[in-house]
């Protein structure tokens, strides 16, 4: 093989596994997060029969609890993909809720998914501090002869 040949094959190859290896950091990724209840337990749950003790015995114990009492249980999945350096998008969300009466007994159960949920915009407020402003010079020579000489 005459040395023309051979450099340029060596320069396709080389720029055949530089792309291909930049092409395979942009393959995407799934997350899933979470474990739904099977369906069969999740079917046997009958309102105004199990209690508390017998979900956790069916189901496991909940993704999360209501944060006033613990009459509302959370059992959450989600799958998410993410491309690149973009960012991360829902694929499929479940949430199963299941609400107990007083006496700890299942009142309903409700399976809602990515379309029933709610999106949660944060406030953008500031608080305001009392005091007064310190500049990138105070806080710099701020300190000067407030030392202790013992």
């Amino acid at each position: 093989m005459p040395k023309r040949r051979r450099n340029q094959f060596f320069k396709l190859l080389s720029a055949g596994l530089l792309v291909s290896g930049l092409l395979s950091g942009c393959a995407s990724r799934l997350d899933i997060r979470g474990d739904l209840p099977d369906p069969r337990r999740l079917s046997a749950i009958k309102k105004g029969k199990q209690t508390r003790a017998q979900v956790v015995k069916l189901l496991g114990s909940p993704s999360s609890i209501a944060p006033f009492g613990n009459e509302t249980w959370y059992y959450v999945a989600e799958r998410t993909e993410t491309f690149a350096f973009f960012e991360p998008q829902l694929m499929k969300r479940q949430v199963v809720v299941i609400k107990f009466n007083k006496k700890g007994v299942v009142s309903s159960i409700k399976t809602l998914n990515k379309k029933e949920g709610n999106v949660v915009r944060p406030v953008k407020r500031i608080t305001p501090t009392s005091g007064s402003e310190v500049g990138i010079f105070q806080q710099l020579i701020g300190n000067l002869g407030r030392f202790n000489n013992r």
